[in-house]
């Protein structure tokens, strides 16, 4: 039976994870369409906020059950609005 327990708990603690990644990469890409936004704009823009959201996305992963993400540059969201 303790085994069962145990497993109950690992899984659960996967779930909380894997819904904890979901909503900071739905955050991120807020962030990123925001910053796009702006760019198309022509109006100033930082990608601070998306780094913030990374770097908790990123945390999230070391324990192997989430994918990371790359951190975005002020040049690379330039390179996407200029692509378009």
């Amino acid at each position: 039976m303790c085994v069962h327990k145990a497993i109950t708990k690992h899984l659960q603690k996967q779930n909380q994870t894997i819904r904890a990644f979901l909503a900071l990469d739905q955050s991120r890409e807020e962030a990123i369409e925001k910053a796009i936004a702006l760019a198309k704009a022509n109006k100033p823009f930082s990608t601070d906020e998306i780094n913030r959201i990374t770097e908790k996305i990123n945390e999230l992963a070391l324990s192997g059950t989430t994918p990371t993400r790359k951190y975005v540059t002020p040049e690379m969201v330039m390179e996407y609005v200029n692509k378009k």
